[in-house]
């Protein structure tokens, strides 16, 4: 669960803390991607390609650490 404590009375600045931390935790995503019903099929064609987009991030971080690229 997110907390924010506001300081001083800065509206603004919790607020802005607060989208900052959710959209870190990626929760705009999850919220929009649970707006419509997923069909089975679909969600495992995109869990699939996560975890592609996954794999590749992390081959390339590994071949960066390494200095080949």
């Amino acid at each position: 669960m997110v907390q924010i404590f506001v300081r001083d009375n800065n509206v603004e600045q919790a607020l802005k803390a607060l989208k900052k931390k959710m959209q870190r935790e990626g929760t705009f995503r999850e919220m929009k991607r649970r707006k419509f019903y997923e069909k089975p099929s679909e969600k495992k064609a995109r869990q699939k390609a996560e975890a592609v987009r996954r794999a590749r991030k992390l081959i390339r971080k590994r071949l960066q650490r390494e200095g080949a690229l």
